[in-house]
Formats: structure tokens, sequence, C-alpha cells
């Protein structure tokens, strides 16, 4: 079975487990902090899924990282993937739950890349516009680029607005090429 199926499944157990238990927000935020730290640290990604190092090993870093910090919930679904021998497949599971949370919560995640950091108010209306153009709730995160020169380009899912200056020159480029100017 491919990693990204068996992700899948644990990641679905984990919602289920967590929606019985009354603990699916706290489950939530607490995995969001430890794909942040994945995200942070290839190494710790990289021990989790060696085959090398032992399930001892890899239990005794998850339980020294995440203890008090997370609920237990989260660590001994961490260690129950270690004893079944999927280390390899932590990080995956970790993205997955994710996804497959804002996918049952109706939560798009979206991208607006600007010349210049958008202020608070500029986020809550693209953040109300963009919630009202899709029907979703969205988690829009912005992220400076200087190279777009001025102007934004809007990432929603496989959807990409290019309201960009470079954008726009980039496209009367390809005109007038198309045009043989």
């Amino acid at each position: 079975m491919s990693s990204y199926r068996v992700a899948t499944r644990y990641a679905k157990a984990l919602i289920d487990s967590a929606e019985q238990q009354s603990k699916l927000e706290t489950v939530k935020e607490d995995m969001q902090g430890v794909a942040k730290l994945f995200k942070q640290n290839s190494s710790l990604q990289y021990t989790l899924a060696n085959p090398i190092i032992g399930p001892d090993k890899k239990q005794q870093i998850i339980k020294a990282l995440l203890s008090g910090k997370v609920d237990n919930l989260v660590i001994d679904f961490f260690l129950l993937l270690i004893r079944k021998g999927r280390g390899n497949v932590i990080v995956d599971t970790t993205n997955e739950f994710l996804n497959s949370y804002r996918s049952q919560q109706g939560i798009v995640q979206a991208t607006v890349r600007s010349a210049e950091s958008l202020s608070e108010e500029e986020m809550n209306k693209l953040r109300s516009k963009l919630q009202s153009e899709t029907g979703l709730i969205v988690e829009l995160t912005n992220i400076v680029d200087p190279s777009l020169i001025a102007g934004f380009v809007i990432q929603v899912g496989d959807i990409r607005l290019n309201n960009s200056i470079a954008g726009k020159l980039n496209r009367l480029e390809r005109h007038f090429q198309q045009q043989g100017v």
C-alpha cells in the first residue's frame, strides 16, 4: 500500500478518535504545531522515517519533544505509528490529518503573494471576498515577494489569479511574441 494511502487511513482514524473523545479542535491545534515542528526540522523527519533507528529511540524522541505540550491522544497516536513500523509516514499523516480536517470543516487554504506585506485590514477584506466567492472558510497567508514589483498573486487550491505588474508584463511580452513583434 502506498505511503499516501497509509497516511490517509491513519489520519482518518485520528480524526474519528478525536471526535469520539470531543478533542477534535485540540488535536487539530496540536497537529498544526507538530506540522510546523516537522517543517522546521528536517533531521527530525529523517530520524522518524529512518528504519535503522529503532522504535524505542523514536518513541523516546516523541515523548521528549511532545510530552506536556500536546494532548496525550496525539502522543499516543505517534507512538502507535512507531510501534506499527510506520514512522516513515508520521509527517505525511500529520499533513493528511490537517488536509482532512480542513476538508471536513469546509476550510480552504489560500496564499496571497504581494510585493509588500499586506495590512491586517487588507488581509481581512481579501479573506472576506474570497469566502464570499468560494462559500468556504479561508485560511489566508501573505507571502512577500518583491519580484512582483506591485500587485498580488492569489492562489486558492489549484486556481491562481495573477494581478501583479510582473504578471502583466509577462502576459504583454507573450502577446507581442505571438504577434511577431
